[in-house]
């Protein structure tokens, strides 16, 4: 099966698993994060329009540059919606916590933030891997572009939950097993980064980053099982895949929109991160000069 028939098959999918929700299941319930997902099927079907049959043809940077440009407007005006509409129902329409009160609000940012640093370092991860293993140059790439993002999340996500924790615990930072490994992300982010910087070759730069990455995944799952493993003072998951949300509707609503938000918005500033990673590398390639040319033109 070709690229672009496996993006157009995904698609469909989440949109016809989004329509069935709204008419079958859900209804007016959850109505924005179903209309979302319905959005989100919708570009990826139009995306599949950019890619070739080939598989293989998009591993190439001069042929990824042009259709990383065609696609970022499309997941920024996605993630624009999504974050105007997801902090309306957080901050205006869900309601105030009976035990938290207003204080709480502050979970739809934080949980996504957390969420998405360490998403994204996996993504990073496996990008990092798959150009260790398979000598890809635009692999190796996509780990470069995409940790200047996970380390602002995660920054995002410990500063919010410092924030958070004042209130909550009376202090802003305890050496919590979820806080310190949380911490220990941003470290690794920030230690890929300056260790690829380090390195005047690029190759040599993307094979000893791959390794940190490659180790530092060990960090994810012991941040996800941390409250499990052991006696914290941060809560447990928001939301439990296994089990029905126990917060009120709009509430759960509002976290996965923000998500969905971050989401459409990391993949935005990857691409085009990836782009000007792509056009500094590739500077003395005949087709950076011909593009130059007709820009100038």
């Amino acid at each position: 099966m070709s690229l672009k028939k496996i993006i157009f098959a995904l698609g469909l999918i989440i949109a016809l698993t989004a329509a069935t929700l709204i008419f079958f299941t859900h209804g007016l319930n959850y109505i924005g994060v179903n209309v979302a997902l319905l959005g989100l099927g919708a570009v990826l079907m139009r995306q599949s329009a950019y890619f070739s049959d080939n598989f293989y043809q998009h591993a190439s940077p001069q042929s990824f540059y042009p259709t990383a440009g065609r696609m970022i407007p499309w997941f920024a005006w996605l993630a624009a919606v999504l974050v105007i509409y997801g902090l309306y129902i957080s901050f205006a329409i869900a309601p105030t916590d009976f035990q938290q009160g207003e204080a709480y609000r502050i979970i739809f940012v934080h949980v996504p933030a957390a969420w998405m640093s360490m998403v994204i370092y996996l993504a990073m991860a496996f990008w990092a891997g798959v150009g260790l293993a398979l000598n890809s140059k635009l692999s190796a790439m996509m780990a470069q572009a995409l940790a200047p993002t996970g380390a602002i999340f995660t920054l995002l996500a410990l500063v919010t939950g410092s924030l958070w924790g004042k209130p909550m615990w009376g202090t802003y930072w305890v050496w919590d097993a979820r806080l310190t490994s949380e911490l220990i992300l941003l470290f690794l982010y920030l230690g890929f980064m300056a260790l690829q910087a380090s390195i005047d070759d690029p190759r040599k730069a993307d094979r000893a980053g791959a390794l940190l990455a490659l180790v530092g995944a060990v960090n994810i799952p012991i941040i996800y099982f941390s409250v499990k493993w052991w006696n914290t003072l941060h809560q447990g998951s928001s939301i439990n895949m296994g089990a029905a949300p126990k917060m009120a509707a709009t509430m759960f609503e509002g976290m996965i929109l923000m998500a969905l938000a971050f989401w459409m918005y990391t993949i935005a500033v990857a691409l085009i991160r990836v782009r000007c990673i792509i056009l500094e590398r590739e500077r003395n390639a005949g087709w950076v000069k011909e593009l130059s040319v007709k820009e100038i033109a």
